[in-house]
């Protein structure tokens, strides 16, 4: 199986940033101890930054998880722009992030053939914005991969790196042969349910009211479980109900991935893993990428800080005489324009609201609890079984990564817990590519003996 390597070559413009890089590697390499394990105690904060520069620049970072709005893939707004998206291609080359997987993302509907056409609609719609941007309108600086090789060249080829992620096979309807049509546009990994039961499976949410439509997989889903093995598309197991998940590792013939996940025993929600299904996935060889969604990371401390913060954004709002939308639902219904310029109008706010609120000592969640979350991972199913993933645009973000300009503070963190570059590089990238590569393995022996 094809392994990433902890260096890669990226093209440069210019020969003093090279320089640069290379002597900041030096002292890199002077702080590490016999065992290749980075002796950060010892380390300045100038060293140690410097060290953090030279791995971020040198591993191939993915994010698995970044969701889209097709309305910003026109001509007269799209990914080249430095939208107000966390994710778009200024934001990834400012902090470099290689790999954004573009996400397919249907919300749950009815089961019924009106509400099949429908998602299926929707998700052509997505499919088809992410093909423009990649094929047609930044085709210079982003192009589509579909195997790990094709990740490597198009970043030795100097352009960054869009990969395409199904979340809810609901579009599929009851016809498995859409699932070959996905795979045929590229999609690469793909969850049975998201929020709500689906035809394939029950989804986590049960867990709220203990009603289930399957109790685990439907015979669709298990149809679906051994077609994706057949075809060489990851099975994404971050929303599906943990009894589904569990029938999962039984039928999979191949690895399998938990897109957007993070530890339950630090977190109690139903859309973290528990132990069980931790253990399980180490056992299957799958990757869990572990996600930096605030209230997914700790939710009492990030129900604290949302109580205090909005208190306080209120009260200055009502001394600044400006009124504040009442719910994200809101904000997400305005059209583009009418959202840029409220973010606008309320950006004073927002500014003397932080300032207010370091005052108070309050923290939100921040990148060293979510990098918690990925030491507790390691420890417990080890380092070859653990990825990064953000959920930017859906929800996700933590204090230090609230959107792609800022993924080297996550190298930076792993860096300061003492990870060696080969670890960082196996969790931004190499665990999932090699994952992908199983996958897609399973599937060429599969087809050969069909």
């Amino acid at each position: 199986m094809n392994r990433i390597r902890a260096s890669h070559t990226r093209n440069r413009s210019s020969i003093a940033l090279r320089t640069l890089l290379s002597l900041l590697f030096v002292f890199a390499i002077s702080a590490c101890d016999d065992s290749g394990n980075t002796a950060v105690d010892d380390m300045s904060e100038e060293e140690l930054v410097a060290m953090a520069r030279g791995i971020h620049e040198r591993v191939i970072t993915a994010d698995t998880h970044d969701d889209i709005n097709t309305s910003n893939f026109t001509d007269e707004r799209n990914y080249t722009m430095d939208l107000s998206t966390q994710v778009n291609l200024p934001k990834m080359e400012e902090g470099g992030l290689d790999v954004a997987w573009l996400v397919v993302y249907t919300g749950q509907g009815e089961l019924n053939d009106e509400g099949y056409a429908a998602a299926m609609e929707n998700a052509m719609d997505k499919f088809n914005a992410i093909h423009w941007l990649a094929d047609e309108k930044a085709n210079d600086r982003i192009e589509l991969a579909y195997t790990s090789d094709d990740v490597r060249r198009i970043i030795a080829a100097g352009k960054k790196v869009a990969m395409i992620g199904v979340e809810n096979a609901y579009p599929v309807g009851t016809d498995i042969a859409n699932i070959e049509r996905f795979h045929e546009l590229g999609a690469r990994y793909m969850s049975l349910s998201h929020n709500g039961h689906s035809q394939f499976s029950d989804s986590n949410t049960g867990e709220r009211d203990d009603v289930w439509l399957h109790n685990g997989l439907s015979d669709l889903g298990r149809q679906a479980v051994a077609e994706m093995n057949r075809l060489g598309i990851m099975i994404d197991l971050s929303h599906p109900s943990k009894e589904a998940n569990m029938e999962v590792f039984e039928l999979t013939q191949a690895p399998v991935m938990a897109s957007h996940s993070s530890a339950r025993a630090l977190s109690d929600v139903s859309r973290n893993m528990d132990d069980e299904q931790l253990m399980a996935l180490k056992e299957n060889g799958g990757v869990i990428q572990t996600v930096a969604f605030r209230s997914y990371v700790d939710t009492d401390k990030n129900s604290a800080y949302g109580a205090t913060a909005d208190s306080v954004r209120q009260t200055i709002a009502a001394e600044m005489g400006i009124e504040l939308v009442q719910s994200r639902r809101e904000l997400f219904q305005m059209s583009d324009d009418d959202r840029e310029a409220y973010r606008a109008r309320v950006a004073p706010v927002e500014e003397a609201a932080t300032k207010r609120l370091e005052e108070l000592g309050v923290e939100p969640v921040n990148v060293s609890d979510f990098v918690d979350h990925i030491d507790y991972l390691v420890e417990k199913i080890g380092i070859d079984h653990v990825g990064i993933s953000s959920d930017f645009d859906g929800g996700g973000g933590v204090d230090g990564w609230m959107d792609a300009s800022e993924t080297f503070n996550v190298t930076l963190e792993l860096v300061r817990r003492g990870y060696s570059e080969e670890e960082i590089g196996k969790m931004w990238s190499g665990n999932l590519l090699r994952v992908l590569d199983e996958v897609q393995e399973v599937a060429a022996r599969l087809q050969a003996g069909a």
